[in-house]
């Protein structure tokens, strides 16, 4: 079965590898030419330039590439929101270039380059530090997962190609590289893998359903709305494959733990029938699974929580609130993807325990 799966997922990548991506006027979404990185050289506080009743920071920024050195000057209001600089800060600046070949700096944003690599560091020795060998294929695993994403997920998907195809087929190669690089070539992982993929099919198809049923529109976002100048996009099918690939992580979660929980109670207690093998490996699911779906409701809420708070703050009856499309998508996205991992348990179960039952008969 894992065989018939990996060749599925083989085929898919190579039927919906991204073509040529289509012709695009970049400047419609608002992004710069080019992006350099920049020092703030000073920081005078005083009147603005263009309203002298009101105070703004004038910050000199230093920049020095292969292409370009010098400096550029802008005012920021001193105001709520507006950044805060400090001699010595590493950023970015946008380029735009003119018509007439005239360039124009902007500051783009904080370089966190640096910041962001010693995170990722820190979390990288944590996981050998505790997993070794197999923390080590987890971070392998997780390194090609951000290969299949970007590299294909992503550009597929803007070539025009089926955002849900794509995103099941990106997403279990992701689960299988991932399986197999923390777990290894054993029959538990081929009882999570099996497990993970009927869980996803149940899934896919009833975020298809209810996606359907609730008419959600894929404009929920201010970004969506930049995304209908690219042809052959279907946002509703970006909807699901959001939905989709949300799944996927915690499926493979969920799979391996209930996998391995029933191999060791089948070690454990080599007497245990099938029956009493799959009852007892339940059992143990059913903690695992009220945990993992509230897990998924907190991530899901701490990312929309300035959106929780604009709503809360309208006033309005939690109903109407509720069946507003920004909402309904997490409601959505939370609640089927927890009917998947829900679906799993058993699943991944009963495999786990025909797999002993056979081994030990």
């Amino acid at each position: 079965m894992v065989t018939l799966i990996a060749v599925g997922v083989a085929v898919g990548l190579f039927a919906l590898r991204p073509g040529e991506e289509p012709l695009l006027d970049r400047s419609l979404f608002g992004f710069a030419d080019e992006v350099i990185p920049a020092r703030v050289e000073s920081v005078e506080k005083g009147p603005c330039s263009y309203a002298p009743d009101f105070d703004c920071q004038s910050v000199v920024f230093a920049f020095d590439t292969d292409a370009r050195t010098g400096t550029y000057l802008q005012e920021f209001a001193e105001e709520t929101g507006a950044p805060f600089f400090q001699p010595g800060d590493p950023v970015h600046l946008s380029v735009v270039y003119g018509t007439d070949g005239t360039e124009t700096f902007n500051y783009h944003d904080r370089n966190r380059g640096p910041l962001l690599v010693a995170v990722a560091a820190g979390f990288a020795l944590a996981v050998v530090a505790l997993g070794r060998l197999r923390g080590l294929a987890a971070l392998i695993g997780l390194a090609i997962s951000v290969v299949v994403l970007i590299g294909f997920i992503v550009p597929s998907i803007i070539a025009g190609q089926d955002a849900v195809l794509v995103a099941v087929v990106g997403g279990g190669a992701i689960a299988l590289v991932s399986l197999y690089l923390a777990h290894g070539y054993t029959p538990l992982t081929h009882v999570a893998a099996v497990g993970a993929f009927a869980a996803l099919a149940l899934t896919t198809g009833l975020s298809w359903l209810v996606v359907e049923a609730a008419e959600l529109s894929g404009l929920a976002s201010e970004e969506a709305f930049y995304l209908l100048t690219i042809p052959d996009l279907d946002l509703t099918g970006l909807v699901l494959a959001g939905i989709v690939l949300g799944a996927i992580g915690a499926l493979d979660d969920v799979t391996v733990t209930q996998a391995s929980a029933v191999w060791e109670v089948g070690k454990a207690n080599p007497d245990l029938s099938q029956r009493a093998l799959f009852e007892s490996g339940l059992r143990i699911g059913r903690d695992h699974i009220a945990s993992t779906v509230n897990t998924l409701l907190l991530a899901y809420a701490g990312a929309a929580m300035p959106l929780l708070i604009l709503f809360s703050l309208s006033d309005l009856p939690l109903g109407v609130v509720a069946s507003s499309e920004v909402v309904a998508v997490e409601i959505v996205r939370t609640l089927v993807g927890s009917i998947g991992l829900v679906t799993a348990v058993p699943i991944t179960t009963w495999l786990a325990a025909s797999h002993r039952a056979r081994r030990t008969a």
